[in-house]
């Protein structure tokens, strides 16, 4: 080791020892970001452990699968849907002398109601039903209470659903499958030893009514599960299936379908979740840079005689350089540290709070990798010294002669090549955010163009803060005399101190307003689709975010038809074919009353004379296809079938109606089970909207009991998982907004330090404690006030590109909503939130003793 490494070494030991309290926000900023982010890596690695080993525990006994090989898969669906397999199989496969055991596997949707008649599950994950599979290594179900389903109408339901439910062995209850079926809890099961299989509901019949309800006719399944015998692998008992099975059906290894289904789970699910974790962990981390970089530039301005000093008997610059890295990296290292315990337990605590909130995630270890712990102490120590590495470079270039000033408070910050630049930076990127909206839809150039736009915010902040301060801090002359005169005027002495203290608030006010927007925004959009394409009274649903619940009964609808107060009750069902060569959802219903219960905007051609081989297209579709009226199309269903379609019918809007519009009829010969999503209802001329409702609802309930609601509630309800999304978000912001305000409590507490002295002489002349706190107070304020206020500007001008970028991606246009309560509650929020922050540095300065105060230099 150099002698010039060991005197920076031992400044920076001397310093740090003599400077503790100056580093504490930095060293809370960097433990809380890496906390964050260890906790994500964490928790992620460890859902993803236990699902692997659920999934393989579960899977253990099967070797084989025999499926259909035809699939389709629409956009939105990574799965596929694909087409049953014939049960007459079983019979070859039987004969097979490497098999042990064969059994079907039928299974489709079918969602339980609970005790207090409320359909269990369904908000996301799947509500599974299926036929009990009684050999115990083909059947991932294990039975824990009662006994198997032996007559018609028995079922064995997992025990979370049945926990969730309110469910009892010997309870009876309805299953949704979509008809509505009266069963009877005989027995509770476990999934590899859990009480379920994260929220998926499951509930095992007999293989008759499986057949019955399940499927479209009997003598089918979902898949064939295998066996080997002794001495057989997977991969053997593959290649003897492959020569009984017919064209259109495969086989594969049992560890390649644990490994599919492992994937839907973490790809998709995890992977989203992860996702979203790690995007905000950046956030945080960006928010704690600000701070960071804000304590050391304030720590180094305040020793610019010490560093003085330092050149002035001999230091090298690099030295000087160097012994202010030294303390970032210890800091650095020791936040780090602490980060990654304080993540393990994040992680630790999430594992255990999930449960509680309603995600049951399957039990286990936490899983620790060595990535968990090297990634985030390796950006924890990046992170912070590249924050510090500018006011480190400022710090060695300081000249001796400095150490002949008085003070050393750092007034830069509002020059013109700032401005300018700043100005520049703002100018490409509104030029950039204006092409990719409107002359160039691009959402990459737009996304660039927003980054400009943050970069010119941050650049501009010093310059915007002077003139800012003095609007914001305008009435406080007024209203709290010399404290708020003199607060105003402490928050101009260093724009750039000031621009950079309120940088990191901006940031975590800009995301939320983001979000708050663009929420908004969805749900605005959601009403307006109501609004344009419901053109019923009533609308009856089965609501299942994310497609996990059975859906409506295809029966419900011509019943409600037949009600005296109904003129017309049209339901929607689902279908999936490929359209010359493109997977694509099929709307099945009854195209002749579709227009009543639903605006179509302008029709052309006939809906009514759809029949067998006709197909309704909406214009935006056929414009992509190329398809005119009388054109005719190919659809290859999941069955192997391909049909030629005629369009015989054009229709402008599509937003609830979809794209593709056939008859049951025409896919009654296709379908695997039928089911609607949504019926429209309308009442006859005359009937009073509160008998209407009562009479559907009691004509409901025998189905199953669905939502019946008005059109407002039913788009109230669409937008529901956009308010969820928002809590969790703000939950998440809430630790980056934290960070931004220890950040202002730092600084203050760094410039009280500064201001010793003159703190001092404003008591000495008359200011009372209570004037001291207000001004220190009235400062954090504003402080706060300018960063909430750019965060504001900056959240809302991203959340318009946002919402315009997003308009490309989809047929229904966007419409774009500024809420002006929740964003007033962000405000005042983030300004009440900086009169926290200003209340202990407030404190310690009101506690100064006056003559020590007035004695330092």
């Amino acid at each position: 080791m150099t002698a010039a490494l060991r005197a920076s070494l031992r400044i920076s030991r001397n310093a740090l020892r003599a400077h503790k309290r100056r580093f504490a926000g930095t060293f809370t900023a960097v433990l809380l970001g890496v906390g964050f982010l260890t906790g994500t890596l964490v928790m992620g690695d460890t859902l993803r452990g236990s699902f692997d080993t659920m999934f393989g525990e579960a899977a253990g006994g099967t070797d084989a699968v025999v499926r259909s090989s035809r699939v389709v898969t629409v956009p939105g669906d990574t799965q596929g849907t694909r087409q049953p397999v014939d049960t007459a199989l079983i019979s070859r496969i039987e004969r097979i002398p490497e098999v042990a055991a064969v059994a079907p596997k039928i299974e489709g949707a079918g969602q339980l109601v609970g005790k207090d008649g409320k359909p269990i599950g369904g908000q996301g994950p799947p509500t599974l039903a299926g036929n009990w599979i009684e050999d115990p290594r083909l059947n991932p179900y294990r039975l824990a209470e009662g006994r198997l389903p032996a007559r018609s109408g028995e079922v064995v339901v997992n025990r979370g659903a049945a926990g969730t439910g309110g469910l009892r062995i010997g309870d009876r209850t309805v299953l949704r499958t979509p008809d509505p079926v009266q069963v009877t809890v005989v027995g509770l099961a476990t999934f590899a030893g859990e009480d379920g299989m994260a929220q998926v509901t499951y509930t095992g019949m007999t293989r008759a009514d499986a057949e019955k309800y399940l499927t479209a006719k009997p003598g089918e399944a979902a898949s064939i599960q295998v066996r080997a015998g002794p001495g057989t692998s997977q991969q053997d008992l593959v290649a003897a299936l492959a020569p009984v099975l017919p064209d259109g059906v495969e086989a594969i290894t049992g560890q390649d379908s644990a490994d599919e289904n492992q994937d839907m789970i973490s790809g998709q699910f995890l992977g989203l979740f992860t996702t979203l974790l790690l995007v905000f962990s950046g956030i945080v981390l960006l928010v704690a840079t600000f701070s960071i970089h804000n304590t050391f530039a304030i720590v180094v301005a305040q020793r610019t005689r010490e560093n003085a000093l330092l050149r002035a008997l001999g230091a090298s610059r690099a030295q000087v350089v160097g012994s202010t890295l030294a303390e970032a990296t210890v800091v650095a290292l020791a936040a780090s540290a602490a980060g990654l315990l304080g993540g393990i337990g994040i992680a630790a605590g999430l594992q255990a709070l999930f449960p509680a909130v309603g995600f049951p995630f399957p039990e286990g270890p936490l899983v620790i990798s060595a990535l968990s712990l090297l990634l985030p102490l390796a950006v924890g120590v990046v992170v912070c010294l590249g924050s510090v590495l500018l006011p480190a470079v400022r710090a060695g270039h300081t000249a001796p002669l400095a150490a002949l000033r008085e003070t050393a408070v750092d007034r830069s910050g509002g020059s013109r090549a700032r401005a300018l630049a700043g100005t520049v930076l703002g100018a490409a990127g509104a030029a950039a955010i204006l092409t990719g909206v409107f002359a160039m839809p691009s959402l990459p150039l737009a996304g660039a163009g927003a980054v400009l736009a943050l970069v010119s915010f941050v650049v501009f902040g010093p310059v915007a803060s002077s003139y800012a301060v003095r609007i914001l801090g305008a009435p406080l002359d007024r209203l709290r005399g010399v404290s708020g005169g003199l607060a105003r005027r402490n928050a101009l002495r260093s724009p750039k101190r000031t621009a950079a203290t309120a940088t990191a608030l901006m940031i975590g006010v800009a995301v939320v307003s983001l979000f708050t927007l663009f929420g908004a925004s969805l749900k605005a959009t959601m009403d307006r689709t109501v609004d344009r394409s419901f053109a019923g009274d009533l609308a009856v649903s089965a609501p299942a975010f994310g497609g996990g619940g059975s859906g409506l009964s295809p029966r419900l609808a011509p019943a409600l038809a037949k009600l005296p107060e109904v003129d017309t009750a049209v339901g929607l069902g689902k279908g999936v074919a490929e359209v010359d060569g493109q997977g694509r959802t099929l709307t099945v219903t009854d195209p002749a009353a579709l227009a009543k219960g639903f605006d179509l905007g302008s029709v052309r051609g006939s809906l009514t004379g759809l029949g067998t081989d006709g197909i309704a297209i909406s214009d935006t579709e056929a414009g992509k296809q190329g398809l005119r009226l009388g054109g005719t199309t190919e659809l290859a269903f999941t069955d192997g079938e391909k049909q030629t379609f005629t369009v015989r019918a054009l229709y402008g809007q599509s937003e609830l109606a979809g794209d593709y519009v056939i008859t049951r009829a025409a896919w009654a010969p296709h379908r695997a089970r039928d089911s609607d999503s949504l019926v429209s209802v309308t009442f006859r001329d005359g009937v009073p909207a509160a008998t209407g409702e009562a009479a559907v609802e009691r004509a409901a309930r025998a189905y199953g009991n669905p939502e019946v609601q008005t059109r407002d509630e039913y788009a109230r309800t669409a937008a529901g998982a956009i308010d969820m999304m928002l809590t969790l978000v703000y939950a998440l912001l809430a630790l980056a907004v934290v960070i931004a305000l220890l950040g202002i409590a730092n600084t203050l507490t760094l410039a009280i330090h500064e201001r010793t002295r003159e703190l001092g002489l404003l008591r000495a002349v008359g200011q009372t404690r209570s004037q001291l706190r207000a001004m220190v107070r009235w400062e954090s304020v504003l402080v706060a006030a300018f960063g909430t206020a750019g965060g504001l500007a900056l959240g809302g001008l991203l959340g318009w590109v946002m919402v315009k970028a997003s308009e490309g991606t989809g047929d229904t246009p966007f419409a774009f909503a500024v809420p002006p309560v929740q964003l007033t509650v962000v405000a005042v929020v983030g300004v009440v939130a900086g009169a926290i922050a200003g209340w202990r540095p407030a404190r310690r300065a009101a506690r100064l003793d006056v003559l020590r105060a007035i004695a330092v230099e």
